[in-house]
């Protein structure tokens, strides 16, 4: 063999060698650093700088200073503690078991009551003669807060209470599509419950200021607590208290749930979470209370529903219910005959005349 075919023959031997060696490379080199970790773990790491740092701001209650280029209210704070301990503690371990005890302590209660006693029933003598109760102002104004009041009550408590309920009915995947509907239907739905508290308070409030004597009503329960019949105006003191929890609850959850809705007030996520606090405190207690003011206003007081739907009630319904408010009427001239109501009914529906009860005044 010449001299010229050898040395090519070594030439092709090395680049095979090299080819050999750079493929063992690529094949162990990757595997050396877990083979060093299976010895040390903590071999050939470099301290992070931010390490401290983030130890302290992962540490339940840390208050961490910070700085950012950013300008806005809380970019420098990384974790907001606050809202950790409202999601993590409070809402599951005292919020939701403490609501549903008082609904349902509620809900018993009425229903125990209901059992023992019965419905509120007239106790003069019958008189078929009509007095407005309500004009068609103030019956649309009560059905459209109802309407928004139950639609966001709802929502709230499907969101509220829905993982407990309706995962075991609907499923996972069931409840996430409920879920998310609720949320949007009560994040869009929210705002309007300002419009139906104002109008609440413009139609009601003057005739829901205390006056004397709804004290006495108060503690004898109307006279379901012993005493018989207790006088009362257009609205008894009950029917007051009922409608200050409103306003008052109302304008809570309305302030908070803006808040809530639009981050763009300046607040912060501390004053989020403490409105979402408040707000699930306060929409508790309301629809709780509102138990009771939908049993009187149904099957607990006959005859009251029906005032809520034409607008009016009998004489001696009036007479039993709201003396005080039956004899103003029937001083000012405004007893109807059943005949003359019909007829106020049906100017009502068809728009006529200034006698329907769009104008009437049924203080």
């Amino acid at each position: 063999m010449s001299t010229r075919s050898q040395s090519r023959i070594r030439h092709h031997r090395m680049v095979v060698y090299w080819l050999l060696s750079l493929l063992v490379l690529t094949l162990v080199l990757p595997l050396i650093p877990y083979a060093i970790a299976e010895i040390d773990p903590f071999a050939g790491q470099v301290a992070n700088p931010g390490t401290e740092l983030w130890r302290n701001v992962l540490k339940p209650g840390s208050d961490v200073t910070t700085s950012t280029q950013v300008k806005g209210v809380e970019t420098d704070v990384l974790i907001n503690t606050f809202g950790g301990k409202w999601a993590m503690k409070f809402r599951p371990k005292v919020l939701i078991p403490a609501g549903a005890a008082l609904m349902g302590i509620v809900l018993a209660a009425i229903l125990l009551y209901y059992l023992l006693h019965g419905p509120l029933h007239t106790h003069g003598k019958p008189d078929n003669r009509k007095i407005q109760r309500f004009t068609v102002f103030e019956r649309t104004t009560h059905w459209f807060t109802v309407g928004i009041f139950w639609l966001l009550g709802l929502t709230g408590l499907i969101l509220l209470y829905g993982r407990y309920v309706l995962i075991p009915l609907l499923g996972p995947e069931g409840f996430a599509v409920t879920a998310s509907a609720c949320k949007e239907a009560h994040n869009l739905f929210g705002p309007i419950f300002l419009v139906a508290v104002l109008m609440m308070f413009v139609a009601f409030v003057k005739d829901n200021l205390y006056e004397r004597g709804d004290i006495k009503w108060l503690l004898k329960g109307g006279g379901m607590l012993g005493g018989g019949h207790l006088s009362a105006g257009r609205f008894n003191a009950g029917e007051k208290t009922w409608f200050w929890i409103a306003m008052l609850g109302g304008i809570v959850l309305v302030v908070t749930g803006l808040i809530l809705d639009f981050a763009v007030f300046g607040q912060g996520r501390t004053v989020m979470a403490v409105s979402l606090l408040l707000h699930g405190i306060v929409a508790l207690i309301v629809i709780s209370v509102s138990f009771g003011h939908t049993y009187l206003g149904s099957v607990g007081v006959p005859g009251a529903f029906g005032s809520m739907v034409d607008g009016y009630v009998d004489v001696d319904w009036a007479r039993s219910h709201h003396d005080r408010w039956a004899e103003e009427m029937e001083a000012a001239g405004k007893i109807l005959s059943a005949e003359e109501a019909d007829r106020r009914r049906g100017q009502t529906v068809m728009g006529q005349g200034s006698g329907s009860p769009v104008s009437g005044d049924s203080r």
